[in-house]
């Protein structure tokens, strides 16, 4: 089924998250208490939520999106290439951004969404991120009222499972066992919110998120038994 999607009409995506402040003291104190109630089954009974508080990026309520990277391919002049971008800084800034891709350049029933766990993080993270903000959902996120056969989006992990529930296979191993180059070259997902925060450098993160998109486009490659992409064939835009 993969072989018969067109690979123009898919677009590959990754986000960083961090905390939505710095520092666990700077929620206000019904928030404090609010992150205990919703980590309290993560924690060990030794470790306080302010403790735990270097993970609240991974839930939309407690954290906030600084960077998406997006890549999708074109035909130029006869040969593949492959276009990516990112959004990053001010989150309402990013997300309206963001939006204005999909509402204008991939809007079409055709189109899709993919993204390495994307259902379960990056598709609802961005979505939950985008009502809190209080910015209309694009057509490609709204999946109220929609069967799963309507739903436009692709997912690495979910494929690479072949129905099996219980398998999770992280970015990097599965761009390892299938040969292509790690994304992982600098940072991993747990060193963005000190490097966002402490070290103050967005653009290292972006870097390392456009690694990520760009893994994920050549996943569905390597799914299709199709060559990798060059270095060459690579366009920052």
């Amino acid at each position: 089924m993969l072989n018969k999607i067109k690979l123009e009409n898919i677009l590959f995506l990754d986000i960083e998250t961090v905390p939505e402040v710095a520092t666990f003291s700077e929620l206000s104190i019904e928030k404090q208490e609010l992150y205990g109630l919703k980590t309290q089954y993560q924690r060990k009974d030794d470790i306080s939520a302010e403790d735990f508080y270097e993970r609240a990026g991974i839930w939309a309520e407690f954290g906030k999106i600084i960077c998406i990277s997006v890549g999708y391919f074109v035909d130029q002049d006869g040969a593949r290439c492959f276009r990516v971008k990112s959004f990053s800084g001010n989150e309402i800034t990013l997300l309206k951004e963001f939006k204005q891709l999909l509402d204008h350049h991939f809007n079409k029933p055709n189109h899709l969404l993919c993204a390495h766990n994307g259902k379960e993080f990056d598709f609802p993270y961005i979505a939950r991120r985008m009502i809190i903000n209080k910015i209309n959902l694009p057509e490609k996120l709204n999946l109220f009222g929609k069967k799963p056969w309507e739903v436009a989006h692709l997912d690495t992990l979910e494929l690479w499972k072949f129905g099996d529930y219980k398998h999770y296979t992280s970015l990097k191993l599965l761009a390892h066992i299938l040969g292509i180059p790690s994304p992982k070259q600098d940072i991993d997902g747990s060193q963005v919110a000190n490097v966002y925060y402490i070290e103050k450098d967005l653009n290292r993160i972006v870097k390392y998120c456009e690694r990520d998109t760009i893994a994920v486009a050549q996943l569905l490659l390597r799914f299709n038994n199709s060559a990798l992409l060059q270095d060459d064939e690579i366009i920052y835009v």
